[in-house]
């Protein structure tokens, strides 16, 4: 061992002892999916040392590339466009300054703490993302992705129309009205055809609680929808809430958004890093090394030759490029074309499927917490049919003097209401529109603000990618196109989040990064 390390360098020695089972693997993946991450020691008498790869892209999927390909000694370079880490994570702050393709520059001036994710914001307890924060140190907390005090208020035909109802109110009378209507069609015997007896009977007690039924099997109300008069000591039982008439509960669709709540990857508990979302990219980037990763870094040409992949690139105003053995690509691609390649042409078509999405967020800082001392909000996010879509409430700095509320989180024709628009403009319309969601007080005690259109955002052009042909679905496509592009052409690969069944999530990005970086590795080890 001490021979190796005098003529290989600890790198071999350590590989040897590894394959000897003298030392443990380098970096052991904490994850429980089939992934193991390659280790130094593997390609002991299968391959010559010090293979390279460049990684394009320092976004989720190419920073776990590096990362992971790092456990195994590869000798990986991140060119990255921008002047930080992350891509599409971008959490801003105070002195966070961005410009817009053919817009204006912006400078957020949020208080000292302050914050708001204008990417990615939450993290599902079964994605890789927190096997990734725990691996990585990075402290996570709580995030509240539902609320039953937030509000939903959406425009219908009916008397309620326009008003702001509470969720847990809006809630109660869809539940209750739901279960009154089955629970008389299973009376009336409409089951019978496939339901027993018991069955019926079990349903019936089911229907009882869930929509929390008097006993003649009616929904007429309950504490469930809150109280407009709050319970106290004594003999002050408090002020329940009134319910909306059945036929108005049904034609307003107050339970329109319901289902989000039950999506497999919007359940909650949900959890995000403390301090914002990018300080796992900025663990990244300290584990990986900074001097592995070129910020500033503009790619202009990435082209197979005959041992290996060139990328040329600007940086500091200077020309420079980079051989290297490999190339892992994670570029969006509608960018991707713009560069010069010799990539096939279907290739270079199926790069052209993936439509980048219209979405953006604008954060809203107030000297006063309104929606916690006023309306007893503590994080989750209230629901209009408004182009605003949702107003996020914080889920940090609980009780302080100030916090940042996500004014709008819209996506495809409702943010296109807000894309074209200059910053000062978006403000006063999701301003207007929140009044008539939280009424006066949304418009007043607004220190600052900043927002964010991503497709008008250089190096991305787009919040994520969905599929020609595939509809909206954030899960991969089984596409031509989409399929075409998990294969590699000659050295070079594709990963990112466009190529996994989880489009737009960084868990998307991570798993088609170690997809990547398993098949990289095990060509290299069979070579």
């Amino acid at each position: 061992m001490r021979g190796l390390g005098a003529t290989g360098g600890v790198g071999l020695a350590y590989g040897a002892m590894s394959t000897l089972g003298l030392a443990p693997a380098a970096g052991a993946s904490t994850s429980a999916a089939r992934f193991q991450a390659p280790a130094m020691g593997d390609l002991i008498g299968k391959a010559p040392g010090n293979r390279s790869v460049v990684v394009l892209g320092g976004g989720p999927a190419g920073l776990c590339a590096a990362y992971e390909l790092g456990k195994a000694g590869y000798k990986v370079t991140v060119l990255e466009a921008r002047a930080r880490p992350g891509g599409r994570v971008y959490s801003v702050r105070g002195g966070t300054s961005e410009t817009e393709i053919g817009g204006e520059t912006q400078t957020c001036t949020f208080a000292q703490g302050h914050f708001y994710n204008l990417g990615a914001t939450r993290i599902p307890q079964s994605h890789i993302t927190l096997d990734y924060c725990r691996e990585l140190g990075v402290e996570i907390q709580a995030f509240g992705n539902q609320n039953a005090n937030t509000l939903v208020n959406y425009n219908s035909n009916t008397l309620v129309s326009g008003q702001s109802v509470q969720y847990r109110a809006a809630k109660a009378d869809t539940f209750g009205y739901m279960s009154e209507l089955l629970q008389k069609a299973t009376s009336m015997g409409a089951l019978d055809t496939v339901l027993s007896s018991d069955d019926k009977e079990a349903l019936s007690s089911f229907l009882s609680d869930f929509g929390d039924l008097s006993s003649d099997g009616r929904y007429v109300g309950s504490s469930r929808r809150g109280y407009s008069a709050e319970p106290g000591a004594g003999l002050n039982f408090g002020t329940e809430t009134q319910p909306f008439a059945m036929s108005d509960v049904i034609r307003s669709g107050l339970g329109r958004n319901f289902s989000f709540e039950f999506g497999y990857d919007q359940a909650m508990m949900m959890m995000t890093p403390v301090g914002g979302m990018d300080r796992i990219y900025y663990a990244f980037r300290d584990k990986i090394g900074t001097d592995k990763i070129k910020f500033g870094a503009e790619v202009t040409s990435m082209t197979n030759v005959s041992d290996g992949v060139t990328v040329a690139y600007t940086q500091d105003g200077s020309k420079k490029s980079i051989t290297a053995d490999y190339c892992i690509c994670t570029v969006p691609p509608n960018l991707v074309g713009r560069f010069e390649n010799n990539l096939p042409s279907d290739v270079r078509t199926a790069l052209t499927a993936a439509i980048p999405v219209s979405s953006g967020k604008l954060g809203i800082e107030y000297t006063r917490r309104w929606w916690e001392t006023e309306d007893h909000i503590y994080g989750g996010a209230s629901n209009t049919d408004k182009d605003i879509s949702q107003i996020m409430f914080p889920y940090d700095h609980y009780g302080s003097d100030r916090g940042v509320v996500v004014g709008y989180y819209s996506t495809g024709k409702r943010h296109l209401g807000f894309e074209s628009l200059t910053h000062k403009q978006r403000l006063a319309k999701a301003v207007a529109e929140g009044i008539a969601v939280h009424g006066d007080k949304y418009g007043r005690d607004i220190a600052s603000s900043f927002s964010g259109s991503w497709r008008r955002m250089k190096y991305s052009e787009g919040a994520w990618m969905s599929w020609q042909g595939a509809g909206d679905s954030h899960g991969g496509a089984a596409t031509p196109e989409y399929e075409l592009l998990l294969k590699p052409v000659e050295r070079i690969y594709f990963a990112g989040d466009h190529l996994s069944n989880a489009i737009a999530w960084q868990h998307g990005a991570f798993t088609s990064a170690r997809d990547v970086v398993t098949a990289l590795h095990q060509r290299v080890s069979a070579a």
